[in-house]
């Protein structure tokens, strides 16, 4: 159901933090390594045949300049969240402003730097609209927020 893109290996950390959540979850997910640069082509065939392989919603991570999550929305009308990640010598300052500052009409939800986990929530939220188990399984994790 979702599809998860890092622009490099050494994403991995912060994938692995979304892919805990899915699986928590019981949300299906694929990962690879694509980037916006340096294999600009293949992202936008991914993102463009993304939805008729069955996914629903597409992540993106990747650090620095953080092209990625944009150039995955380029490419299709499924929801896109963007994941900045803290590579650079701004910690990662610039990756955010970058997911966060999408031109008008080709939006990108964007989650705090590094934070895997809130994009995994957040799929599952968008998920949830049309999955009724998966609704019921984020109030139950919501629930136990409250009862810690």
């Amino acid at each position: 159901m979702v599809g998860i893109l890092s622009g490099s290996a050494s994403d991995k950390p912060v994938v692995d933090k979304i892919t805990s959540v899915l699986d928590e979850l019981g949300i299906k997910w694929e990962y690879s390594v694509m980037s916006a640069h340096r294999t600009p082509n293949k992202v936008g065939r991914y993102s463009k045949e993304a939805e008729g392989k069955g996914l629903q919603v597409l992540i993106g991570v990747a650090g620095l300049s953080a092209a990625l999550p944009g150039c995955i929305a380029a490419n299709t009308t499924l929801p896109v969240i963007g994941v900045p990640c803290d590579g650079g010598v701004l910690g990662g300052a610039d990756a955010l402003y970058s997911v966060a500052q999408m031109p008008p009409g080709i939006p990108v939800a964007a989650v705090g730097i590094n934070n895997g986990k809130n994009a995994g929530y957040l799929a599952a939220s968008i998920l949830s609209i049309l999955h009724p188990e998966i609704k019921e399984k984020l109030k139950a994790y919501r629930k136990s927020l409250g009862d810690e």
